[in-house]
């Protein structure tokens, strides 16, 4: 194997089913493990769940379930979500495993204590359950917390706080040098603004008594980690970070944190400064997605415009679900998605595209070629390596439909299958041309669609044409 390679998706709240957008970070990050993978890089992908959060409790008890029975139901669809959309994650954390991730967590609090940057004191503020944050009266309207619609509770609690304003310069050096990467731009200089108006301490625990789930405090049981302090621990208690260390040792510090918009101060300030104060490395890049709407607005339940992912899946396939997302949805700003636009895309993109390109060429070949083509294991498009590399997906992607496009556009300049009447020999030539033009797209499609590429690599060594079209048209 060569060098390693850590990535990991946000862990997910699991206070209801799994949505667009736990389907798009997940496949996001699978695209991107499954190309350094195919780079022979040794590839270690994490996902998983926060559920030492109230947000868990109270839909346990609106779903008249305890918090365990709750949770063992909706878990399980996140895992069959990812096992449906073929996510090849190596690890599913899930932050109430007291033997995989208490230790971890409970070791970074006690570095940090070492570090005297926790300090006991009284607070009253007003706490968002929706964020599971205090947040300030500035960032209300209406009295109520825009992302949620719901006033904030007023808390007044003894809590320790830990002294993140004594790193706001070592984060804002650390961005800016590049040494940790924030990718686009945009989320660049959003928290950059926010370090140049100086950070302020966060509360880090609840009292015991207030909250039925979380990490104990060490050496404090009237204490329960607040929820992101345990939660960002992930990253490293997965990897066995004051346990068995040997998977930390290998991949730490992580390549990519692929994460939502939304949770971008957590992972650009708070998680560097407890980083910083236990003494361990940065991740060396952060890469910060948009939402996906529907309709121009939130997918919301009220409105009627959720599109829920195994929807799709159970009528298009989960490899129109990952295509789809790769090309379709900016992997930096806002996209929209309904049904209509995702049925035009799949008719576009696959049936008419990929699929009858797949099903014209291997029919000449299996017609007109006498065995299969020897196809070279030729070099990927270093186009479409630099756009993996940089994150950047949706270029990928489109880089593989422009290859499709260029594939037809030569069958209907050369047109081969009327040639052969009249230069068999060189209507033979152009054919073996279009097998291994289409097997440098299979390749391609090894970290976007994985089934696929096994599928048309298949059907180019046994020279044959598919028995079912690959992506059947949707009227």
């Amino acid at each position: 194997m060569g060098k390693s390679f850590y990535i990991t998706t946000p862990i997910f709240y699991p206070n209801a089913n799994p949505h667009m957008g736990h389907a798009y970070s997940t496949v996001f990050a699978d695209i991107v493990a499954r190309y350094h993978r195919l780079k022979g890089e040794e590839v270690y992908l994490l996902t998983g769940v926060d559920e030492n959060t109230e947000k868990v409790v109270r839909a346990a008890e609106a779903a008249g379930k305890s918090t365990d029975e709750y949770l063992a139901h909706v878990v399980s669809n996140f895992k069959t979500l990812f096992a449906d959309l073929s996510i090849s994650y190596d690890q599913f954390i899930r932050t109430s495993d007291a033997e995989r991730h208490w230790p971890g967590a409970i070791a970074l609090w006690k570095k940090i204590e070492v570090a005297g940057d926790f300090e006991k004191r009284s607070y009253r503020g007003l706490y968002c359950v929706g964020h599971e944050a205090f947040i300030t009266e500035k960032e209300l309207v209406d009295g109520t917390c825009p992302d949620h619609g719901e006033a904030p509770q007023v808390l007044e609690e003894e809590n320790y706080f830990f002294k993140l304003s004594k790193y706001t310069a070592q984060i804002k050096e650390h961005i800016e040098s590049g040494k940790l990467e924030i990718q686009p731009d945009t989320r660049r200089n959003e928290i950059l603004a926010l370090l140049s108006r100086g950070l302020e301490d966060v509360s880090f625990s609840r009292p015991a008594g207030k909250v039925s789930v979380g990490v104990p405090v060490p050496n404090d049981p009237s204490q329960k980690m607040y929820v992101w302090c345990d939660a960002l621990a992930n990253y490293i208690s997965a990897l066995g970070f004051g346990q068995n260390e040997a998977l930390y040792t290998k991949f730490w510090p992580a390549d990519a944190h692929i994460i939502g918009k939304d949770i971008l101060r957590f992972h650009a300030a708070i998680w560097p400064g407890m980083l910083l104060s236990a003494g361990l490395p940065l991740p060396k890049k952060i890469v910060v997605h948009g939402f996906i709407t529907s309709g121009g607005t939130k997918m919301s339940k009220t409105l009627g415009n959720v599109v829920d992912p195994q929807q799709l899946i159970s009528e298009y396939g989960a490899e129109a679900v990952r295509f789809y997302l790769a090309r379709h949805v900016s992997p930096f700003e806002d996209s929209d998605l309904t049904l209509s636009s995702f049925k035009e895309a799949y008719n576009a993109d696959l049936a008419n595209g990929l699929g009858n390109l797949v099903s014209r060429i291997m029919k000449m070949a299996a017609t007109h070629l006498g065995k299969p083509v020897a196809v070279p294991e030729q070099a990927i498009p270093q186009s479409f390596m630099d756009a993996l590399d940089a994150y950047h997906i949706q270029k990928a992607a489109d880089i593989v439909s422009e290859s499709i496009a260029a594939l037809d556009r030569r069958i209907q300049e050369t047109e081969p299958f009327k040639l052969v009447k009249t230069d068999k020999q060189k209507a033979e030539a152009i054919i073996e041309e279009l097998v291994v033009g289409l097997y440098a797209i299979a390749r391609m499609l090894n970290p976007l669609m994985p089934d696929t590429c096994e599928k048309i690599k298949a059907l180019v060594r046994s020279n044959s044409t598919p028995e079912t079209p690959l992506f059947p048209r949707k009227e």
